[in-house]
């Protein structure tokens, strides 16, 4: 069965030179969090602090909270990049991570390669990477420079590939980051048509976004992040209500009606 149970989940980043101001704030800036010590006494950014969440199939929960804190770090604990300082996080089901892009793919051999290598790492065999190649070309827009080095490839083709290869297998458990950016508006527009077909066949959707539109669209749940802990969980209006204010949660509201009003007309 496909599940997410995490128990008082911590994440910490230690700083082991804590005179050195310029790197506290700069671990401060990307993980978010409060410093504070470890067991061992070396100063730590705690970036998650006792995070609490059981979720089963169904559950399409959005990420909300300031950049920093914490939705970035969660997902990657998530997928399996972070193991638990302290407590524990248990994930049964086949993930999909989309974000962190780039990992999973190696720049000296060909984009067509690195489809394989890429759907290895996402688990998926050679036998079925093979069978998505021409459809992951055509989404990709690549052409011929699927046969030439990843190295060769700019950071918005590298992106393209990547997203080509991640939105065609059938993941149990999507983990969706909408600041992948670096590609052009008019490809992102076509990407976000696929990934929400990827959402519908996913069993499990944890989002981190800043669009009210986008998770008024795909979430039934939100969870607001505050300097690494929970501020919030709920129903999706009520969340960003509390987190942005009442006239934004009466706006998520009133998307949510509309598009259950849709997806009923379907």
């Amino acid at each position: 069965m496909v599940s997410i149970d995490t128990y008082n989940a911590c994440v910490d980043f230690p700083i082991f030179d804590a005179k050195s101001r310029s790197l506290k704030k700069a671990m401060l800036s990307t993980a978010g969090g409060a410093i504070g010590k470890n067991d061992h006494n070396t100063v730590v950014v705690e970036a998650l602090r006792d995070i609490n969440l059981h979720l089963r199939e169904g559950d399409r929960v959005g990420l909300v909270g300031h950049n920093g804190a914490g939705k970035s770090t969660l997902l990657r604990l998530l997928s399996g990049i972070y193991e638990p300082t302290r407590g524990t996080a248990d994930v049964r089901g086949r993930v999909a991570p989309v974000f962190d892009l780039g990992v999973g793919m190696d720049p000296e051999v060909s984009g067509y390669d690195n489809i394989i290598i890429r759907g290895l790492f996402l688990g998926q065999s050679i036998k079925q990477m093979k069978k998505k190649m021409d459809e992951i070309a055509e989404f990709s827009e690549l052409g011929d420079y699927l046969s030439m080095p990843l190295r060769t490839y700019s950071t918005g083709m590298r992106v393209r590939l990547a997203l080509g290869v991640v939105t065609s297998i059938e993941p149990e458990i999507l983990l969706l980051d909408e600041g992948i950016g670096a590609v052009d508006a008019a490809f992102m527009a076509k990407a976000r048509v696929r990934l929400q077909e990827l959402v519908k066949r996913s069993g499990i959707l944890v989002f981190a976004s800043h669009s009210n539109d986008f998770l008024a669209q795909l979430c039934n749940t939100a969870l607001w992040i505050d300097h690494g802990e929970i501020r919030s969980v709920g129903e999706v209006s009520e969340v960003v209500g509390q987190y942005e204010g009442p006239e934004v949660g009466e706006y998520v509201r009133d998307l949510r009606e509309r598009f259950e009003r849709e997806d009923a007309a379907e």
